[in-house]
């Protein structure tokens, strides 16, 4: 008798009783994230930690994430924007801005391509979402995850989880989302178009781009300082000669354990009252809107471009202007390798590439400007 009253007190404290239907859903959901990353190898680095987040949020009365509990003091790092602002750095340490520098004219595609974050705008108010909710939505079109998360839990931490696995998931499908889109958008021969060999940047060049571009972003839109300072001073490491130790442990020890413990924190606002709705519903289609446009707007800059150069620029590289480094370049670099195998596109598509991080930061710094003051 001891022993099934000891055997009953234990199953009502276990987590069989609090399951409930929406535990299930979002544990088959953290099941399936860990299949893509694992299985399929979309963004691994990302989606193991934030899918592994979500399991552990939706194992009921483990209290994990309860004031006090292990993921409350892991998530302070994302509540507070100090995850995606490190990440930010890494990314800067592991970023040659030289094809930027070499083809300043690129610069533009990377804005550009910024269309799908202002047509996802207007869309996410026309859906019902408050304006702040949809400048963290439309951000999602830039394809940076650590910019939707910075963005969102300024603007509207209530709908971070679906955010981020709306960001994280269409950066890991860059392969099969954009070449569509570049096959609309262009021809053959348009996809054909052979670039100049790009100049070289001198060391000096390198050095002083990070220092210039913070001090001008800092002047000019003041909001974007955390995210581009910091991003430039990563990059500085990188580029300065004096700092490799710096630089490595930025690219590597840092940037690794700052992204568990993001994703760990991204998964752990996946719990199952706050993500099943229609709103998260309306958030993964509206970034996938987004992403379209963004590649979109990239492309069409590059035909006008290509025009206005006498037909010297391959009008594919726009779509590398989305912040999605190095994917989006290679996206480019592979569909005009299928086709023309002796065309090398990848070091001018990084051009517009790293543009689209800057460009990012950029645009949301403007949205906390104007939707904050």
């Amino acid at each position: 008798m001891l022993y099934v009253e000891a055997l009953r007190s234990i199953l009502e404290q276990s987590g069989f009783l609090g399951l409930t239907g929406g535990h299930f859903v979002m544990l088959a959901v953290a099941l399936v994230l860990l299949y893509l990353a694992i299985g399929k190898g979309f963004e691994p680095l990302l989606l193991v930690p934030i899918a592994f987040g979500c399991l552990l949020v939706n194992l009921p009365l483990s209290g994990i994430m309860d004031e006090g509990g292990f993921l409350r003091y892991v998530f302070y790092g994302a509540e507070h924007e100090i995850y995606p602002v490190i990440i930010f750095m890494g990314i800067g340490a592991l970023t040659d801005f030289g094809p930027l520098m070499a083809n300043p004219i690129t610069f533009l595609l990377g804005a550009a391509a910024q269309l799908g974050v202002f047509v996802a705008l207007f869309l996410a108010m026309v859906m019902g979402f408050s304006v702040r909710e949809a400048a963290s939505i439309a951000i999602i079109g830039g394809a940076d995850g650590p910019t939707s998360i910075y963005l969102t839990m300024k603007m509207a931490p209530q709908i971070l989880g679906a955010v981020a696995v709306a960001a994280y998931s269409y950066m890991s499908l860059v392969p099969l989302i954009q070449p569509p889109v570049i096959r609309l958008l262009t021809t053959k021969a348009d996809r054909g178009i052979r670039m100049d060999q790009l100049r070289p940047v001198s060391k000096t060049e390198k050095v002083l781009f990070p220092i210039v571009c913070t001090m001008a972003a800092g002047l000019i839109l003041p909001a974007s300082v955390p995210l581009v300072g910091v991003l430039m001073f990563g990059n500085l490491l990188r580029e300065c000669g004096v700092t490799e130790r710096l630089s490595g442990a930025a690219q590597n020890e840092i940037l690794n354990a700052t992204t568990i413990f993001l994703g760990l924190s991204v998964g752990a606002t996946m719990d199952a009252t706050s993500f099943l709705t229609i709103g998260t519903l309306k958030i993964i289609l509206l970034g996938l809107v987004a992403f379209v446009f963004s590649t979109g707007g990239g492309v069409l800059f590059g035909q006008l471009m290509k025009k206005l150069s006498g037909g010297k620029i391959n009008p594919m590289i726009g779509a590398a202007g989305v912040s999605a480094v190095p994917m989006a370049a290679r996206v480019v670099q592979r569909m005009c390798q299928r086709e023309f195998p002796s065309n090398f596109l990848l070091m001018h598509a990084m051009g517009p590439n790293v543009a689209g991080v800057i460009g990012t930061a950029v645009a949301a710094g403007t949205m906390l400007t104007l939707l904050t003051h």
